[in-house]
């Protein structure tokens, strides 16, 4: 091994040496089968603790690179073939995709094509028909028990519209407000937030984000009649709102009359041990359409994401959109559907969960 890694760069030594050992097996210098080095060997040539080895030998395990054997060791399970791996490789050699920002996410190889093929057994020709207009109706409803278990938030199927991805959402939410409606967005936000209404003939209105959320005054001066926001974890700033700035929001929302989209981006993966409180529920559901994506948590080539309407509108959507074809294939659906009903989704953002806690105390 000739394994450097730099303390000046403020890229954490876990991640660098993931880096490096995973590059190796790519390269196959560690081949197929073959066993790393043990744990002590590579903290004493890297000259770092034992735990920061275990961190990344954890990630390479996690992200299909190896597999740790009891009193064994850790031996090379990736193969050319394997494009989940190359995926990982892709996020860590500098070629990230736009708002990834932490090395967790993906859910596993193995838990994922075993769903895939329990789903092509049990499904047989059910994957090969179209999918209903605004979604598969058994995706929305392990979308709604779902909601109910993590987030409180009490739905039904027919409020849920599955679309591929975010921006896809964007522009239906754009298409419900119609051209020339005024929506305000935070500045800064995703770039793309935007620009999607825009290109949809939306008037934009930058909101501009204090560390608290937006501010009170360019909120209430503004003559836009919705808003987007990203109330936890807003990109590029990072800023997780409070309470008192959420109740703000629907305040505003009540006297103004209008909608608020919540993008509830990234939310999963938070360390907190109580989830945060979605906008959505503490509206009662009246003012609030709530936007997330499952291309985060499952993966990102996943480009599957659902809106959860209010009630109240959801007449309005069927009337100006209900025409629209489902974007996603009735098979993506239905697996992601199988991993909320076998409970491996959760697991899985549990593991992300306790895996980021470990990070932020080992750091701390």
């Amino acid at each position: 091994m000739n394994y450097k890694i730099d303390t000046t760069t403020g890229r954490s030594a876990y991640l660098q040496l993931y880096r490096e050992l995973a590059d190796d097996i790519v390269a196959g210098v560690y081949p197929y089968g073959t066993k790393l080095p043990s744990k002590r060997i590579i903290a004493a040539e890297t000259n770092v603790s034992v735990i920061t080895v275990q961190h990344a030998l954890d990630l390479l395990s996690e992200e299909g690179y190896i597999e740790p054997k009891e009193r064994s060791g850790n031996f090379v399970i990736f193969k050319e073939a394997d494009f989940q791996s190359n995926i990982s490789r892709e996020r860590y050699t500098g070629r990230e995709s736009h708002r990834v920002s932490h090395p967790f996410g993906e859910i596993s190889y193995d838990v994922l094509s075993k769903t895939m093929r329990k789903v092509i057994l049990d499904s047989e020709d059910t994957i090969l028909v179209k999918s209903p207009n605004h979604g598969s109706d058994d995706l929305r409803e392990e979308i709604c028990a779902y909601l109910a278990r993590s987030r409180g938030l009490t739905v039904s199927p027919k409020q849920i519209i599955i679309g591929s991805g975010a921006e896809y959402l964007y522009g239906l939410v754009a298409q419900l407000f119609g051209a020339g409606s005024v929506i305000g967005t935070e500045d800064p936000s995703y770039d793309k937030i935007g620009k999607v209404y825009s290109a949809m003939g939306l008037s934009v209105r930058k909101l501009k984000l204090l560390n608290t959320g937006i501010s009170k005054k360019a909120l209430f001066s503004t003559d836009a009649k919705a808003i987007h926001v990203t109330p936890f974890n807003s990109f590029p700033s990072g800023i997780t709102v409070g309470i008192s700035k959420k109740l703000e929001y629907l305040k505003w929302a009540e006297e103004r009359d209008g909608f608020i989209v919540e993008d509830n981006y990234d939310s999963e993966l938070t360390v907190s041990a109580k989830p945060e409180d979605a906008l959505f529920s503490l509206s009662g559901g009246k003012r609030v359409i709530y936007i997330n994506t499952f291309s985060k948590t499952v993966a990102p080539s996943l480009r599957m994401g659902y809106m959860v309407l209010p009630l109240n509108i959801i007449d309005e959507f069927d009337k100006k959109l209900g025409f629209y074809s489902c974007t996603v294939p009735i098979f993506e659906q239905l697996v992601v559907a199988e991993l909320l009903r076998s409970g491996n989704y959760e697991r899985h953002i549990n593991k992300i969960r306790r895996e980021k806690r470990k990070m932020m105390q080992q750091i701390q």
